[in-house]
């Protein structure tokens, strides 16, 4: 028995008649008949009483049309799934993303983006350090991850640079540079003889290495007293009042209490990327669509 069998047989009893179920199949009728015949052999049971201007199924073709429509709707769905998976309309990717990430207002509006475009396609979302994601991304634990800062080695990867913003100085509440927030911008050197709270270097090496170099071309060495294992602890280290850090712009949105935000003078490498890293070659046509929407995304965003 074929799949065209049960077409057969199930616009036939849909139809009532032979002829027009030959005209909706686009056969002839003679040779629809004989195929009803023999599927009735194979089954082993009449499934139509012939009347005079029709056909009607029997006991037997009712239980058999029931099961027959499952059949079909089932094999239908699943041509439909595979069709809309090899398009990339349907199936599962694990995104990763830094703890910085989130607040960039590019990454939610981005991962809602797809998710509105691409409702078949299931998104599982996970945190962690670079270093983490850049592992996980060729254990294929995870399909793309947004990266802030860079990996010891992306070999293997694609990554492709999104965009950047500015870094700024985060203050404790009350500190002698916090008041006016407004106002003018920073050197980067009058914060000199300033104890350091930095995202530890492990988890964020681009982050750590740019505030360091950018110290250092100001005229000093900072003094780092504490590392942080995630960029917003820092911020809480901060707010306790044990250093100042140098942070994204796009964590001003945390609003934290005991935490005054003030901007600084441009310094050219001291800036936030933020970049997609997938598997170099991925084959997944859903990871696809991700990469194209995001890039797409962003060169609108900049």
């Amino acid at each position: 028995m074929e799949l065209r069998h049960l077409r057969y047989f199930v616009a036939v009893a849909e139809e009532g008649h032979v002829t027009r179920a030959a005209e909706r199949l686009g056969i002839q009728q003679p040779p629809l008949s004989l195929q009803i015949r023999a599927l009735e052999r194979e089954v082993g049971a009449q499934l139509f009483r012939r009347r005079p201007r029709g056909m009607e199924l029997t006991a037997a073709g009712r239980a058999f049309f029931t099961d027959a429509q499952e059949i079909l709707q089932r094999v239908d769905h699943a041509f439909a799934s595979t069709r809309r998976t090899a398009r990339g309309e349907q199936g599962r990717i694990a995104i990763g993303f830094t703890n910085s990430a989130p607040f960039h207002p590019f990454v939610p509006r981005v991962i809602r983006a797809f998710r509105d475009g691409f409702p078949l396609v299931a998104l599982n979302l996970e945190e962690s350090g670079t270093s983490e994601l850049v592992e996980a991304l060729r254990a294929e634990r995870l399909d793309a991850v947004f990266v802030r800062s860079s990996a010891p080695d992306y070999s293997g990867l694609a990554v492709h640079f999104l965009m950047e913003e500015k870094m700024m100085a985060a203050l404790p509440a009350g500190h002698r540079l916090a008041a006016n927030s407004g106002a003018k911008p920073l050197d980067l050197a009058a914060l000199n003889a300033e104890p350091f709270v930095l995202y530890r270097r492990l988890a964020g090496p681009g982050f750590y290495d740019a505030i360091i170099t950018a110290c250092r071309d100001a005229g000093f060495n900072p003094t780092v007293v504490q590392e942080a294992p995630r960029i917003l602890s820092t911020l809480n280290l901060v707010a306790a009042g044990l250093g100042i850090s140098i942070v994204p712009a796009s964590l001003q949105r945390m609003q934290m209490d005991g935490v005054v935000y003030r901007r600084l003078k441009t310094v050219r490498k001291l800036v936030a990327p933020l970049s997609l890293a997938v598997r170099r070659g991925e084959p997944s046509p859903a990871v696809g669509r991700f990469v194209d929407l995001v890039r797409k995304t962003a060169k609108a965003f900049r």
